[in-house]
């Protein structure tokens, strides 16, 4: 696709009308602000209480509401956020459901939340995932999309996977105010610097933690670095988390959405799909599951020429092949720093040190073949 041209300015941002969620019946431009916050850490009946009461403080024509006028159940918990819908029996009797996104605690150590909160505001105006409605002291509500959360199996199904490549094309072409310099290598290095000097109280993990050789993973990410520069991969304002659980689709509407873009910046082009692509491994982490030659092209036609797939080149499909499969050895090193300190600083209940040497080792185990891809595609003397 060369450099993308950006279709949504700032200006155009901020006067867009979002039409593909009818529940909401909130002005367009107005974000609330509320300085009440949620323990997550509280058990989930003692919880209800405290979000019925964030949203009686944040939507005023709902201050007066009796509290069983209110339901809230959730959506779902994942490793960084927990998510509920409230649903509420307005004065004249309608039903209105937003979305209460409640921030894991010391996320703040890999998520730039004032970061994502400038981005979705231009995104949530582009007809990306649900508005923004207001924000609190650690959280955000946001509009209730009516649609189910995509499987890692759903990911790899044709139809789907076409539609999936022509909205990350879309994504990909939102204009976002501020800087606009990539921010995968700057991540990662944050990262390893807070990781490489991690203690644990936890005597075993202290141990399995010492066997890690981070001047070995300082070498790898200094050598990718230098690999990736050549291949001149375009800087887009990227998502960098599109795992299935950041996918809804809506059948009866057959509409696709691109949801949570806590991770999301500007970023190489190439990471943002070699990322995606290493998401169809699954919650289980099934590598084996990762596109084929074949399964990659069909996505790079849809994406490369939403309107037009099949009069895409042979050269663009095998430039973008060695692109994306050179980052996505650029993710696995990301999500593997990214789970050390996760692995000291999250309360939650997973192995996060064991998901490190999960993805390091598939880095190690790939990335022979793929330095070999870029840099005979870089010197010109083979093909991908």
């Amino acid at each position: 696709m060369g450099a993308t041209k950006n279709i949504w300015t700032a200006m155009e941002a901020n006067h867009a009308k979002q039409s593909h969620n009818g529940n909401s019946t909130f002005d367009d431009h107005s974000i609330l602000h509320s300085n009440l916050s949620v323990d997550t850490a509280l058990p989930f009946p003692l919880m209800v209480p405290r979000v019925i009461a964030l949203c009686k403080d944040l939507f005023r024509k709902w201050a007066k509401l009796n509290d069983s006028c209110f339901s809230v159940d959730t959506v779902s918990g994942g490793i960084t956020n927990l998510l509920l819908k409230v649903s509420v029996k307005e004065e004249n009797g309608e039903y209105v459901s937003v979305t209460v996104r409640l921030y894991g605690p010391n996320t703040e150590y890999v998520i730039n939340r004032e970061r994502e909160l400038q981005a979705i505001k231009y995104l949530s105006a582009a007809g990306f995932g649900a508005k923004l409605l207001g924000v609190f002291g650690n959280g955000m509500v946001q509009s209730f999309i009516n649609a189910r959360t995509l499987t890692p199996a759903d990911m790899r199904k044709p139809k789907l996977v076409s539609e999936i490549a022509k909205q990350l094309r879309r994504f990909h072409q939102v204009e976002i105010l501020g800087s606009k310099e990539p921010q995968l290598w700057v991540d990662i290095f944050k990262f390893f610097e807070k990781a490489s000097t991690l203690q644990f109280e936890d005597t075993d993990k202290q141990r399995t933690y010492e066997t890690i050789s981070f001047k070995e993973v300082h070498k790898e990410v200094t050598e990718l670095k230098e690999l990736t520069t050549l291949l001149n991969s375009p800087v887009v304002f990227a998502h960098n988390d599109l795992l299935s659980g950041n996918l809804m689709h809506n059948e009866e509407q057959e509409k696709l959405y691109l949801i949570d873009f806590e991770y999301g910046s500007y970023n190489y082009r190439g990471f943002d799909i070699g990322n995606h692509f290493n998401e169809y491994a699954g919650y289980d982490c099934d590598y084996s599951l990762y596109p084929s030659k074949d399964e990659q092209y069909h996505f790079f036609r849809h994406y490369l020429e939403p309107e037009k797939p099949y009069e895409v080149s042979e050269k663009d499909l095998e430039a973008l092949y060695v692109e994306t499969n050179t980052f996505m050895l650029a993710s696995h090193l990301y999500w593997a720093l990214w789970a050390l300190i996760q692995a000291r600083m999250s309360p939650i209940d997973f192995d996060y040190l064991g998901y490190y040497f999960l993805r390091y080792n598939e880095y190690k185990k790939q990335k022979r073949m793929c330095f070999s891809l870029a840099k005979s595609h870089i010197s010109g003397s083979g093909k991908a």
